[in-house]
């Protein structure tokens, strides 16, 4: 009878802590970041290295202004993945509290957590308007199965594929939001998600680790495999291939080229490790499961 009063009891300590740093450190994006300031076309909007056709041969043949561009095109498709799969989050968010009791602080956190997701969706739009880019919509395949996954999603699956997508955005804005030499309207979006995003995080680790002790052997099974396909698509979705065309490159070359650069797989590793080293912990990536997490791209060669 101790250890679930305890458990509550941690579960709500963490939600009013929670929303204790929402009240103090939360930020409106219309008025936080100064949306009418041009951007630069002399700057790149992610580091070089991180754009997914860095260090191949299309690369070599992209004038200097051309990667610059690419850098915008990736970022708006990266941000347009975050608008597909925060829409997708937001209603899981409040499947979860539907039958949940609303005076909880656990609860309030998630109403608080909706609020925040509805501002980055509205912040992540803006932005890629103003890249000079358009809304990447996922492929028709991807998007029946988003809606199929908010329909069928669990409670370990809701909070771990938000850990996931989250952790993700997260490790590349953390390094766009102080590098100087990047558009500083990346670098405000940037700060705002990964400050807010932080306690997304932190809310969607505690649960997923809750709640996925005590989930049976089939129920773990059937997760894992849901959770690999939706790593597989968010991951290979990041970059929409009419990215490339917005700079005069063939669609269909340059995506097998991005799939086949080490240098982008070694960023996708490199955005996952977080989630990959949690998930790897709790025994997530394991069995039939793990080839959709390596066919991502985002385990090391050796895992």
């Amino acid at each position: 009878m101790t250890a679930p009063a305890k458990a509550a009891t941690d579960r709500e300590d963490i939600a009013r802590r929670l929303l204790r740093s929402s009240a103090k450190a939360s930020f409106d994006p219309l008025v936080e970041i100064d949306w009418d300031a041009p951007v630069d076309p002399d700057r790149y909007a992610i580091r070089p290295e991180r754009v997914s056709l860095y260090g191949t041969e299309l690369w070599e043949r992209l004038s200097d202004a051309q990667r610059k561009e690419l850098s915008r095109q990736e970022t708006a498709s990266i941000a347009s993945i975050g608008i597909w799969f925060e829409t997708i989050l937001m209603q899981m968010l409040i499947r979860h509290a539907y039958d949940r009791d609303p005076t909880s602080n656990h609860i309030q956190y998630a109403y608080t957590e909706i609020a925040d997701e509805c501002r980055h969706s509205v912040m992540f739009a803006k932005m890629v308007g103003r890249l000079g880019a358009r809304y990447y919509r996922v492929d028709p395949l991807t998007q029946f199965l988003g809606r199929v996954f908010k329909t069928i999603s669990n409670t370990p699956l809701t909070f771990s594929a938000a850990l996931y997508v989250e952790e993700v955005l997260d490790q590349l804005q953390r390094e766009s939001m102080v590098d100087e030499e990047l558009e500083p309207l990346v670098r405000a979006v940037s700060r705002i998600h990964v400050v807010e995003e932080a306690r997304h995080m932190r809310y969607a680790r505690e649960e997923f680790l809750r709640v996925w002790k005590r989930r049976g052997p089939l129920s773990k099974a059937y997760s894992r495999l849901v959770l690999a396909l939706v790593v597989y698509f968010a991951t290979t979705r990041l970059v929409h291939p009419d990215c490339y065309a917005a700079v005069g490159l063939d669609p269909r070359a340059a995506r097998r080229a991005a799939r086949r650069n080490p240098h982008w797989r070694r960023s996708l590793t490199w955005m996952a490790r977080k989630a990959v080293a949690t998930f790897t912990e709790a025994g997530v990536i394991q069995g039939p499961a793990k080839g959709l997490w390596r066919r991502a791209g985002v385990l090391e060669e050796s895992a």
